[in-house]
């Protein structure tokens, strides 16, 4: 609800617009309680029914208290896991934290139910066995990908599981009034993570070339047409970690290349995608600023990083996609001008996967319902 990452946010405010109508359904009036890492930034959404918890790392490993005391409070519990951090190769410190907030609310005796999410990798044995114990417990467990429903089988789990897709599909956004006269408005999502070359600063997710000098080519040869009007959209956007801070990257690039122009910093996920819906075509690297212009049937071509790219896309029958842990820099910009010149069509065939993607999405939220329903019922 305070992230950085905008992703992460839209995961919370789809969940909500998600569980309001399934509440409405029931007669319920919810009251939600949003628990994430303290963070300085105001919440996206402000109002009476919705409690903001912020947990520091002494929160998750405390047995009574903490977390534990806010579960307790709640009917049940939905855990995202940030999307896609329910697994070893982050480190053991977010993937204990992942994992103890899982035991804490089978501990705390409510439901739990986690939502649909890149579920996996685990390279290690024991984070293996404690992610797969926690999973069998779960009342519901849903991802958003193939790949991640694969991953369980192949790893033993033989419990119920939904595939599903992004909740983001389903976060609430206002197209802009269109303005810039004729010109074709083309998005650009640049990844200050992968500019930076990752945490390390040396090229930590393995892309083959140099993400960076691709990204200037790219902007160098769009700002360089008179027919388009490039926007660098930032969708991470952190004044505490600088690394992982699309903004920064921008305002460089802006500075750069005068004609382009830069997004504003968004407040929150519903102003960013809102912009993204103004765009005729878009492409980038942070995969909810790419599924923001998908949900809003702005063509778009993702520039994968991980397999989370391929799993969640392919899963809908949408195969426009760059793959820079593959591709070189030539190939990803001979697919970005094919990808813009065909963008009408490509926007034709996409309401199929977005369909896809929605009907995948209710069959979690029909199971989401119908746990409720089970734990509190309609009133009366």
């Amino acid at each position: 609800m305070t992230s950085d990452n905008l992703g992460v946010g839209a995961l919370t405010l789809a969940h909500i617009a998600i569980l309001e109508e399934i509440a409405a359904r029931l007669d319920r009036r919810p009251e939600f309680v949003i628990c994430g890492w303290r963070d300085p930034n105001p919440p996206y959404l402000t109002r009476p029914d919705l409690e903001v918890v912020e947990l520091r790392l002494k929160d998750f490993v405390r047995p009574r208290g903490g977390l534990y005391s806010v579960l307790r409070g709640c009917d049940a519990v939905l855990d995202i896991s940030a999307g896609d951090s329910f697994t070893d190769i982050y480190g053991p410190k977010r993937f204990g934290t992942m994992l103890a907030a899982k035991r804490l609310t089978l501990m705390a005796g409510r439901p739990l139910i986690l939502a649909p999410q890149t579920i996996g990798p685990f390279e290690k044995p024991w984070t293996r066995r404690l992610a797969l114990s926690v999973m069998r417990r779960a009342d519901v467990l849903a991802t958003r990908d193939d790949l991640s429903t694969e991953f369980l089988r192949t790893e033993g789990h033989d419990g119920p599981v939904i595939a599903a897709s992004d909740v983001a599909l389903r976060l609430p956004w206002t197209r802009p009034e269109r303005t810039g006269g004729g010109r074709v408005k083309v998005g650009l999502n640049v990844s200050g993570l992968l500019f930076n070359g990752g945490y390390s600063g040396e090229n930590m997710f393995g892309l083959r070339e140099s993400y960076a000098d691709m990204i200037r080519t790219l902007v160098a040869r769009l700002t360089a047409r008179e027919d388009i009007e490039l926007h660098l959209v930032g969708h991470v956007i952190s004044d505490r970690i600088e690394v992982e801070d699309d903004y920064r990257v921008c305002q460089r690039l802006g500075a750069e290349f005068p004609a382009a122009i830069v997004a504003p910093r968004f407040r929150d996920p519903v102003a960013a995608k809102s912009y993204i819906s103004g765009m005729d075509f878009f492409s980038g690297a942070r995969m909810h600023a790419c599924i923001a212009a998908f949900s809003t049937g702005v063509p778009v071509l993702p520039m994968a990083y991980s397999r989370k790219f391929a799993g969640l896309f392919g899963a809908l029958g949408y195969d426009v996609m760059a793959d820079c842990r593959k591709d070189s820099a030539e190939t990803i910009l001979a697919a970005f001008d094919d990808a813009l010149a065909r963008r009408d069509e490509i926007a034709a065939r996409m309401q199929g996967s977005l369909d896809r993607g929605l009907a995948r999405l209710g069959l979690y939220e029909a199971a989401v319902e119908q746990c409720l329903r089970t734990t509190i019922g309609p009133r009366g």
